[in-house]
């Protein structure tokens, strides 16, 4: 007899979380590890946090290869609060170079263009952000402050194979990069990092909690008008408790970062996500023009994957069968509209089968 499973939750983000820790996390809430308090009770200074906080931020580190020279912020305000947040610790009010490749990196020009001279290096807008513009065609601005980066759109479903080398293309400006939608999917070639950040809800925990990884010598660089709770530097100095952190979600997170670490780490989160990816667009492409996904085969995201009916007349007798078939969250963003399904490493691989049977079969009812 098998095993019942929760549903399989496709939401793109506060997104699935791995069974094994929301159970570890509810065997925990009342009493901590003999404490007496539930994590969310304890004082973010106190003995018990402060070693919550340095088994997650060590971990990470070690998942992810960080470099030593790197700092590891936890920190509020989310994908869209770092737009702000960046360009207020690195700008210096200077010239900002971001390409445009989807609905995040358009925000993140935007608000930069509030602290900056922010301008777009290149965009795919033209082609309805289907692809990812060429680097070698991209107009870098000599003398800018960092070059942005949303290195997976989570709405338009396009991902950076690999991260392009600035100094290639004769740039001494830092990448910084948007990862929230594919953080601990791939290894990160630190090398061609200055700053990385990613909000948690897609791939680390609960949404509330912002990793920054920043390079040292970028610490020292805030405007004057950054406010002191967002300051890098002072960020930093302080051990992400310059101010109360979001205690609860570190602790999530750094139950992800252990569960991440005993399945064999980041390399074992890539080849599961090829493995879902793959069985997806596969079922997509062959099914006879019954669903169709946009991207361009280069750019497509193992993580997000929108997808169209050729009827949309069916989308929701297709969301409802889904809700029945125990398949949730799979309606795009109302921005783009049709499906889409999101795969982070805490989907299983027979959740992506799950979906692909569901595809199959509504095909061939409706077909």
């Amino acid at each position: 007899m098998s095993t019942p499973h929760r549903p399989y939750n496709f939401s793109a983000g506060p997104a699935v979380l791995p069974e094994e820790v929301l159970r570890q996390a509810a065997e925990e809430m009342l009493d901590w590890h003999g404490s007496g308090m539930s994590v969310m009770e304890m004082s973010h200074r106190g003995k018990e946090f402060i070693s919550i906080y340095e088994d997650a931020e060590r971990t990470v580190r070690a998942l992810l290869q960080v470099p030593s020279n790197f700092r590891i912020l936890f920190m509020q305000g989310g994908g869209l609060g770092e737009n702000a947040i960046v360009p207020m610790n690195l700008s210096r009010g200077g010239l900002v170079d971001v390409v445009v490749t989807g609905s995040w990196s358009q925000k993140s020009l935007k608000e930069a263009g509030k602290y900056a001279d922010a301008r777009a290096a290149a965009s795919n807008e033209a082609d309805g952000h289907h692809s990812l513009p060429a680097a070698a065609g991209w107009q870098l601005r000599e003398g800018a402050a960092y070059l942005h980066i949303c290195s997976n759109e989570t709405i338009h479903g396009v991902e950076y194979p690999e991260l392009p080398d600035l100094a290639a293309l004769g740039s001494t400006a830092p990448l910084v990069m948007d990862a929230s939608s594919h953080i601990l999917s791939r290894p990160i070639d630190w090398s061609r990092v200055g700053a990385l950040f990613a909000g948690a809800q897609k791939n680390i925990g609960p949404a509330g909690v912002t990793l920054v990884f920043v390079r040292e010598d970028l610490l020292d660089r805030a405007l004057p008008i950054c406010p002191s709770a967002f300051n890098y530097k002072l960020v930093a100095e302080n051990q992400s408790m310059f101010n109360t952190p979001p205690t609860y979600g570190i602790y999530i997170a750094g139950l992800v970062f252990q569960w991440i670490a005993r399945q064999g780490g980041v390399p074992e989160m890539e080849r599961r996500a090829i493995e879902r990816a793959t069985l997806v667009y596969n079922a997509l492409d062959h099914s006879g023009g019954f669903y169709r996904n946009p991207v361009a085969p280069a750019a497509r995201s193992r993580m997000n994957i929108p997808f169209f009916l050729a009827d949309e007349s069916l989308n929701d007798a297709f969301l409802a069968g889904a809700r029945e078939a125990g398949l949730l969250q799979l309606k795009g963003h109302k921005s783009v509209g049709g499906m889409r399904a999101s795969l982070y490493n805490a989907m299983p691989l027979a959740g992506a089968q799950a979906l692909v049977d569901y595809l199959q079969d509504f095909a061939r009812r409706h077909g």
